[in-house]
């Protein structure tokens, strides 16, 4: 139920929120002065504020993390006149700190100097509820409730049930509210352009801080943490911006973009309070409080859903670790862990958590509580949801609630906030069905039900209408609740609720019902209901009823007038009529009596929005109609007793039609042109000013006009063009202001004005959609451009115009008088009401006596306002219900319209009229047809008496027909049905057909061959195929495959297929440099004469060259020869640890293939690399062996077929013996005759697949079949003949059988073999008995005789052809026989093969199940041996290192040896200074190094500490130069020759440069052996982790073969394969058997022999190779002594060739200088080019002076041809002359034929003008220099064209 009410002292409470209204106006307008300085000042504070978050903002998400600085804390409002000043230093605000309620509360906007009282409408109550708004509950205490209305903060007392009310600050609406922890504050997010976060203390409801800058347009969501120190805000839409405050000082924490897309809730973690987790559309999003280097951070980590479908996020609970449990759309639980989802929790039988989404999610006492859009609360065991995980592939985990409330039907718990009550938990809950519930989730015995406190609309309020006669207002909305209120009382009389939604509602007039308890309402199906208000008090008494309200609904009657929702509702003026408008462009009208009577309806050509009569002013009684696309119909009041026989429709009522055309471009435009025409007289008047000012200064005028400079003419900006809406704007709104006139709001386009308009006299011209009717008159809205009007009331004094507007405010026009008119309006009255974003008024109206007005909402809210009256005020005001009427509790409850698809009025009449057609054209029909009954029988009586009189006499049958057009033409009909029956059954056809084929695809797609036995002909032996299915073409690519794998190969194996590689790369790198070489040696073979001298010097030249060059490459040839020689020699030469690669493979050969026969169950068991098995392996090789069984199977399935078509073949020959028998026994004896064997027959089990063939006589005969199955008493359909049936009605009305196209082939077969037989007969024909009546005459001898012949001749033919059969007869069961003998082997084979599928079937599962972890362990193992090998690689880069480094050292050392040698050169001999200069040259001092720095020095500490080492190392050097003052090594001694100390000066530079170099060196190598030794260690450590890896790799492989060997495995034997044998007998138990291979075991008895012959032939081996191998030291030492000598002798001859040694190959090498010779060369051919480039041009030159002298020649004959035209043209022209002056002459008029020739003249002349023009260019051109001639743009000649 409702609020019931506040107390008396209520009303105290309410005024003192508001506005004190006894203020005078000097004091109004004092506190309106200091409230817009204040908000001068705050504008200015906010700006400061917003600059320095610009220069320090940042975002902390993902992609940029940086941390705003805090803004300032807000300091106590200064005094208005003062200016703040900007603070530097940080200042705390005081705890004690408040802000002015009065002066931060928004106040209604008023036009200045209007005069219009600001406190116009007071607040009395509000009885809505934003139900559809999240979160919009909290409790401050046990007794009081926080939620939010429009642009108010509602406190509602649960305890005296009164309301308190709290303004917007903004006016833009408040957004969200949240409530401190302990209580005592709650937050205040609101709406508007940089919208605040006003922090309120409670209970004293003042306003303690203000944060400022969090979001752009609104406040989402906020949060306190749970010390409350702390609040996190999220914005909406543009920005989603995640703030984290210090309320308290008022300071931004941290901010960051939450997501880009809407964000719903954002919470704290209750646990750490540095984690927050926000949710909302499709996204989840958990933030931490990260502190980085640069300061406090905001990181943001998006939720990733992987397999599970995005969803929108509601609810969500954080848990104590960290894990967050969220809802979902579909119902279910979702568990976050890092970023991801851990589990998804249903309830068990995969049944959702909650059939809808969970709006929230709660932790309360070690407890889950979800609440569910589905009316449920449940209640999980948090321990079992925090350990939750994955079971299965699903991804969810089933788990049964602990506890669960089912709150009521249709209930939609949106949110729930918990307080306790006298020490009692209770929890509050928000339905978004429109209610606030009491809820116990005790789960006791003494749990108290669910209580509903409040109960309101849900969502949007359609329509508002107040009773004409009292304090009552009447609402309905889309949730199919009717409401009644009273609004002085502040209480909710009654409700009604129904099927469908209201849509409409107004009050029924006093006029037309005195008592005012008549409610019309309109609903969504179209459904009209008069719904009766009465005082139930008002009944007699009855017993049994207690505890009656103050007031009670009931329906009086309901009807249908419409077939979509009713938009209007209107009450004539005299209250005799009911109008009712709608969506489906229609306008209905009733008589107003007891029971409302329809009289009819008219269409519109739109959509109604509104509906209006004419004012009693109105001479004429007129309905005006708003339709939704622009257009407005005016129709008189139609007649009450309008008779509408056969439909509703009014068809003669005048209508008058306006299409409203937007003006608002043209007033647009008009305005620019003003704004533009007063810009220029501003301009000119500051000209005319300036002109008399220097006219005052005594400067002359011409002075002035020199001195004014001319003005630059500006381009002007085009106008704005006239623009008119494709789509007309909607109207919102209208009323009369005259006859035929009326005012108009539109929405859309033309948002802003009020348009005048009028109906056009000339209304039957255009279609109403096609008329452009323009107002004639408007009104600007001030500050609507974007907010349309979409409601307007006047009082009923019609001095006041109430609007509502789009963004839910109220604005009030007085006016002057009762006309609306521009000049009648002196300013209006503004307040924010409902909620500026999606509360548009929705319906607004005054109380009778216009004391109170009442507006809804489509956010819900339903406010009720006092219009300020001090007299009212004073007046005790009272509500009265109507009483009821008499006689009502004796009436029957009118009956209802429940069903949503019932027949509107009109279509309930056209119904009721299409019935009765139907039924008299049914009579009419059945009388048709007994009249053309009783014709056809007279006819068929016809058709007998004709056929009873004798032939003669009888008529023919087409002599009945009267013409045979009639006939024709019904057979023409007749087919056109059957192709328009055809053509209605195709879809039908097809849908039967395409289902057949997808039946046969279904169950005989993929088989290849069913089962088909073939019998025998003579016994009972048959054999059967196998039922096999087609088998898939990945079987056949994945054994392929299998085929197709190699053995892995070793690490050994990859080296020496690196070392081939290599090897391949140099010899093709060899190969190539050898063709480029050759290619270069080799001579272009271009055959070229020499033609001149130059040219024969110049190939000499090369020739010599060529030679020169291919002497030293074949030197330099030969030499690469000899060095690859060397290369190969020394690489073929194998290392220490070289081993042959053909014992290498022989061991390995060994190793693999050695039989080691330990049982695979003992412990020591080591499985084979090639033998070892994992899933894979086994998938092939169950496709390989299926394969195989398909490829058998198939094999033998090839072999029966062909036996049977063998056995079709036989019979077939049988039936043409059978057949030429039965000729040969015609002619003998019967007692000679030999019994004829029967024919074999095929049976239907031999060819299964005409099982699945049809013909039309197996259709006719199903169908028969069905019909005597579904009607036996019925006689069977005759058939009629058709072109499909072929002539099946031919035999008696029975059926043909069509024979199948087999057994035509066979029947052919048989004709064709009987008519080859038939020769064989006898030539002499049987006649016929009786055919010739003659004598029997005695037979001669001689024809006895050939009788004779005859007969044994056909008894040796009867005989033959008997055993022709009995021949292919056993030839057949023979091969049947033979065949069935090989397929029960293949049987038994495929058996086996059966049995090994199934083992290896288990096999496979068992390896998958030892798949993942093995491959975890393989792995490793591989992961560790490419660790092993990195660090090898790199222990043996090191060790080249250190080879290099020690390379180097000795490089140094020989260095320093050569320095020493040439000191001592230099000092020469008995030098006296040389011990001084050796003392300098070895002394060590310490240098100063010199640091090269390569970039920025970026610290300054760095570079103090290197100059403070560079002193200390100068430092060190003084004090080493003063440790021996007698040695001074920088000072030259006396008589010392100063060059050869400044040499030796240089050289101990150079020397300690060397040592230098050696220390760094030595260094070097000490690093890399400290790397070299850490490496040595990680690889002993890696091996070892490599051998515990592969021996637990070892021993998953022996664990995997133990579960392999509990397999069993099925081996067939027979008694002689078993060997095991004790006492001579098989033993019963065989488990200790052995399962053993003949070949196997004599292949180990060989071995035995082969492997002693192997080791004497081994050691034989050994003797050889050590022999040898001494031989080979021996020659060795001589080969080496050998080219020592050789060597000596070599650089003997050398010394004494060239004195010195030289490199021979340097020396073979030498050529000539290429390079020059090339240059030399490129110059004489370049000479040589020229040269015939000369010769070229000159050839050109003397071609071209022939072409020039052949122009001329041409241009001659052309000046010659012009001169002849032109003399013809004189002539021509003295021709037409004297005949143009002669044609008047000779001639009346001019004939035809000569302007035809005179037009061809004329022509003519024209066309030699132009020729002349052209050769004159030509000429002209030809007498340039160039002579060039350039082509015509036109053709020169169309003398034919033109002349033709």
């Amino acid at each position: 139920m409702e609020p019931k009410g506040e107390p008396e002292g209520g009303k105290e409470k309410d005024q003192n929120d508001q506005p004190d209204k006894s203020d005078s106006s000097g004091e109004k307008k004092e506190r309106k002065k200091s409230t817009d300085e204040k908000k001068r000042l705050l504008e200015l504070e906010e700006e400061e504020r917003l600059a320095e978050d610009e220069e320090g903002e940042g975002s902390g998400s993902e992609e940029e993390e940086e941390e705003p600085p805090p803004p300032e804390p807000e300091e106590p409002p200064p005094e208005p006149a003062k200016k703040k000043k900007k603070v530097v230093v940080e200042k705390k605000i005081s705890e004690n700190f408040y802000y002015n309620y009065e002066e931060l509360c928004s106040f209604p906007y008023v036009t200045p100097d209007s005069g219009i009282p600001i406190d116009m409408l007071i607040l009395m109550h509000s009885f809505g509820y934003d139900c559809r708004r999240r979160a919009n509950i909290q409790m401050l205490d046990s007794q009081t409730l926080l939620y939010i209305a429009g642009n108010q903060l509602v406190l509602l007392d649960l305890k005296f049930r009164y309301l308190r009310y709290l303004r917007s600050t903004s006016g833009g609406g408040i957004g969200v509210i949240t409530a401190h922890p302990n209580k005592t504050h709650f937050a205040v997010g609101e709406k508007g352009w940089k919208p605040n976060m006003i922090i309120y203390e409670y209970p004293s409801l003042k306003p303690y801080r203000i944060l400022r800058g969090g979001t752009e347009k609104a406040y989402a969501f906020a949060d306190f943490n749970r010390s409350g120190t702390l609040i996190a805000t999220v914005g909406s839409s543009p920005d989603y911006m995640l703030t984290v405050w210090d309320w308290k000082q008022e300071k931004i924490v941290l901010r960051s973009k939450a997501f880009s897309q809407d964000v719903y809730r954002v919470t704290f973690s209750p646990e750490n309070e540095e984690q927050l987790t926000t949710s909302g559309s499709g996204h989840i999003r958990f933030w931490k409080m990260a502190l980085t280097f640069t300061g406090l951070k905001l990181q943001g980590a998006l939720g990733r859903f992987g397999k599970t479908a995005v969803t929108d996020i509601e609810g969500y609970a954080e848990l104590p670790d960290g894990k967050v449990l969220s809802g979902s759309e579909w119902g279910n639980m979702l568990l976050w862990e890092g970023g991801l989802i851990k589990v998804e929790i249903c309830r068990p039988g995969h049944r959702n958590c909650h059939n809808g989404p969970i709006n929230q999610l709660l932790l309360d006492e070690g407890e889950i509580v979800t609440v569910g859009s589905d009316g449920y609360i449940r209640v999980w065991d948090f321990e079992t949801m925090d350990t939750a995980d994955v079971v299965d592939d699903t991804g969810l985990m089933e788990m049964d609630p602990m506890n669960e409330l089912l709150v009521g039907k249709n209930v939609n718990l949106g949110y729930m906030v918990k307080v306790h009550e006298r020490g009692e938990p209770y929890w509050y809950a928000q339905d978004f069905n429109g209610a606030i519930w009491k809820l116990d989730l005790s789960f006791s015995n003494v749990t108290h039900d669910p209580e509903c406190l409040f109960t309101f609309h849900s969502g949007k309020i359609e329509a508002v209408c107040v009773s004409p006669v009292t304090y009552i207002l009447a609402t309905t909305a889309l949730d199919r609740m009717v409401r009644v209120y009273d609004f002085l009382g502040k209480v909710q009389l009654a409700e009604m609720k129904f099927k469908q939604g209201g849509t409409a509602i107004t009050w029924a007039p006093k006029v037309a019902n005195p008592k005012g308890g008549i409610i019309v309402v309109g609903f969504q199906d179209g459904v009209v209901r008069i719904i009766e208000l009465y005082n139930p008090k008002g009944l007699p008494i009855v017993a049994s009823q207690e505890n009656l309200a103050d007031a009670a609904l009931r329906l009086k009657q309901a009807f249908k007038p419409h077939t979509s929702a009713v938009t209007a509702l209107a009450y004539e003026r005299h209250g005799e009529i009911l109008a009712t408008g709608s969506r489906d462009k229609t306008v209905f009208f009733f008589n107003v009596d007891e029971m409302y009577d329809p009289i009819g309806f008219i269409s519109v050509p739109g959509p109604v929005q509104a509906l209006q009569w004419s004012p009693p002013s109105h001479r004429e009684n007129k309905l005006l109609i708003f339709c939704e696309n622009g257009i407005v119909v005016q129709v008189p009041a139609p007649q009450q007793d309008y008779d509408a026989k056969s439909t509703y429709k009014m068809k003669d009522l005048p209508t008058e039609y306006f299409r409203f055309w937007s003006i608002k471009s043209q007033i647009l435009r008009e305005d620019e042109i003003q704004r533009r025409e007063k810009v220029k007289e501003e301009k000119e008047k500051e000209r005319q000013k300036w002109i008399q000012e220097q006219l005052d200064e005594g400067k002359e005028l011409e002075e002035i006009e020199l001195l004014e400079e001319e003005p630059e003419e500006e381009e002007e900006e085009p106008l704005p063009e006239i623009f008119h809406p494709e789509t007309p704007s909607p109207i919102l709104c209208g009323f009369y202001s005259a006859p035929g006139k009326f005012w108009l709001s539109l929405g859309g386009y033309d948002t802003g004005f009020l348009f005048h308009c009028a109906f056009s006299p000339m209304q039957h011209q255009k279609q109403p959609e096609l008329r452009e009717d323009e107002p004639f008159d408007f009104i600007r809205v001030e500050g609507a451009e974007d907010n349309a009007i979409t409601r307007i009331w006047f009082c009923s004094s019609g001095l006041l115009m109430f609007c509502g507007m789009q963004n839910g405010a109220v604005r009030i026009y007085p006016l002057h008088q009762k006309e609306f008119s521009i000049d009648n309006i002196a300013g209006y009255w503004l307040f924010s009401l409902h909620d500026n974003e999606y509360g548009k008024i929705q319906g607004i109206c005054s109380s009778f006596d216009d004391r109170f007005l009442v507006t809804c909402g489509a956010d819900g809210n339903i406010f009720t306002y006092n219009i300020l009256s001090v007299e009212d005020i004073k007046k005790v005001l009272k509500t009265k219900v109507p009483s009821p009427r008499r006689g009502l509790d004796q009436e029957r409850a009118a009956e209802d319209i429940e069903e949503p698809n019932a027949y509107s009025i009109e279509n309930a009449k056209q119904k009721k009229e299409y019935d009765a057609i139907m039924k008299a054209a049914e009579r009419k029909k059945y009388l048709k047809r007994q009249e053309l009954l009783s014709l056809r029988l007279e006819f068929q009586e016809l058709l007998r008496m004709n056929d009873e009189l004798p032939k003669h006499m009888q008529l023919h049958r087409a002599q009945f027909e009267l013409d045979r057009r009639i006939r024709a033409e019904m057979d023409r009909r007749t087919a056109q049905k059957i192709r328009l029956v055809m053509k209605e059954l195709g879809w039908e056809q097809e849908r039967h057909r395409i289902g057949l084929r997808k039946l046969q695809e279904r169950f005989r797609g993929n088989l290849e061959y069913d089962t088909i036995v073939v019998c025998a002909m003579r016994s009972n032996h048959q054999i059967s195929t196998y039922r096999l299915l087609a088998i898939s073409e990945k079987f056949y690519k994945s054994r392929k495959q299998s085929q197709s794998w190699k053995r892995r190969l070793s690490k050994y194996d990859w080296k020496a297929k690196d070392d081939l590689r290599k090897d391949s790369q140099k010899d093709l790198f060899s190969s190539q440099t050898s063709t480029i070489l050759e290619e270069e040696a080799e001579p272009e073979k271009v055959k070229k004469k020499p033609q001149t001298l130059q040219s024969r010097i110049v190939e000499n030249r090369m020739e010599r060259l060529r030679k020169i060059i291919e002497k030293a490459e074949k030197a330099k040839a030969k030499i690469e020869q000899r060095k690859r020689e060397w290369e190969e020699l020394y690489k073929s030469k194998p290392s220490e640890d070289y081993e042959d690669p053909q014992d290498v493979e022989d061991i390995r050969y060994a190793q693999e293939n050695m039989g080691d026969f330990k049982l695979k169950t003992a412990t020591n068991y080591k499985i084979p690399e090639h033998m070892r098995i994992n899933a894979a392996k086994k998938m092939n090789q169950l496709t390989s062996l299926e394969v195989a069984i398909h490829e058998k199977k198939l094999s033998m399935n090839k072999w029966i077929v062909g036996l049977r078509d063998l056995k079709v073949a036989i019979i077939e020959e049988i039936q043409c013996v059978v057949q030429a028998l039965k000729n040969i026994q015609a002619s003998l004896d019967p007692s000679k005759h030999l019994p004829v064997p029967p024919v074999p027959q095929l049976l239907p089990e031999e060819t299964p697949e005409k099982k699945f063939q049809y013909d039309n006589e197996t259709l006719l005969k199903f169908r028969q079949e069905l019909e005597e199955q579904g009607l036996k008493v019925k006689e069977a359909m005759p058939v009629v003949p058709s072109a499909e049936a072929g002539g099946l009605g031919g035999f008696g009305g029975g059926f043909l059988h069509t024979p199948s196209v087999k057994e035509i082939d066979t029947s052919t077969r048989g004709a064709g073999s009987q008519k080859s037989v038939k020769p064989a007969t006898t030539p002499t024909a049987v006649l016929p008995v009786g055919s010739f009546e003659m004598e029997l005459v005695e037979p001669t001898e001689l024809e006895v005789e050939i009788r004779k012949r005859e007969e044994i001749r056909n008894m040796y033919m009867q005989e033959t052809l008997i055993k022709r059969i009995d021949e292919l007869m056993m030839t057949f069961d023979a091969e049947l026989c033979l065949l069935r003998h090989q397929k029960l082997k293949l049987d038994i084979q495929m058996k086996t093969a059966d049995l090994r599928h199934i083992t290896w079937f288990q096999e496979l599962l068992l390896l998958k199940n030892f798949e993942k972890h093995e491959d975890t362990l393989q792995e490793r193992v591989n992961s560790l041996i490419s660790e092993e090998d990195q660090m090898q690689h790199k222990i043996n880069s090191c060790l080249a290192q250190i080879e290099e480094k020690k390379a180097e050292i000795v490089k140094l050392q020989e260095r320093e040896k050569a320095l020493y040698v040439t000191f001592h050169a230099s000092l020469g001999e008995n030098n006296k200074f040389a011990g001084f200069l050796l003392k300098v040259l070895k002394k060590r001092i310490k240098r100063v190094k010199k640091k090269e720095v390569e970039g920025e020095r970026d610290d300054d500490e760095e570079s103090e500490e290197e100059s403070d080492e560079e002193s200390s190392l100068e430092s060190d050097e003084e004090e080493s130069g003063s440790e021996d003052e007698v040695f001074d090594d920088t000072v030259c001694p006396k008589n010392c020759d100063e060059s050869l100390f400044e040499n030796t000066l240089q050289l101990r530079e150079k020397r300690l440069d060397i040592e230098e170099a050696l220390v760094e060196e030595k260094k070097a190598i000490e690093n890399v052996k400290k790397e070299y030794e850490a490496l040595s260690k990680k690889v002993k450590v890696v091996a070892a982790s490599l051998d515990s890896a592969e021996w637990e790799l070892e021993a998953y492989q022996r664990e995997k073969q133990q579960k392999l060997n509990e397999l069993h495995v099925v081996v067939p034997l027979k008694t002689h394969q078993v060997e095991y044998i004790s006492n001579g007998e098989i033993p019963s138990d065989v488990s200790q058997a052995l399962v053993f291979t003949n070949q196997s075991l004599v292949n180990l008895q060989q071995r035995i022999t082969i492997l002693q012959q192997e080791k004497l032939e081994q050691r034989e081996l050994y003797k050889k190779a050590r022999e040898q191998h001494k031989e080979l030291i021996r020659d060795r030492k001589e080969m080496m002594i050998k080219i020592e000598r050789l060597e000596e002798k070599c650089n003997q001859f050398m010394m004494m060739k060239f004195g010195r040694l030289v490199n021979l190959e340097a020396l073979q090498t030498l050529s000539v200088n290429t390079n020059l010779e090339e240059l030399k060369m490129k110059t004489m051919e370049k000479e040589q080019a020229i040269a015939m480039d000369l010769k070229k041009w000159e050839d050109r030159i003397l071609e071209k002076r022939q072409q020039l002298m052949e122009v001329t020649k041409e241009n001659t004959n052309k000046l010659v041809q012009m001169n002849a035209f032109c003399t013809e043209k004189v002539r021509l022209e003295e021709k037409l002359d004297a005949l143009h002056n002669n044609l008047g002459a000779e001639f009346q008029g001019p004939r035809k034929e000569d302007l035809m020739e005179k037009e061809k003249l004329i022509a003519l002349v024209q066309l030699q003008d132009r020729d002349a023009e052209i050769l004159k260019e030509e000429i002209a051109l030809l007498s340039r220099k160039d002579g060039r001639i350039f082509a015509a743009s036109e053709p020169l000649f169309e003398t034919d064209e033109m002349l033709n």
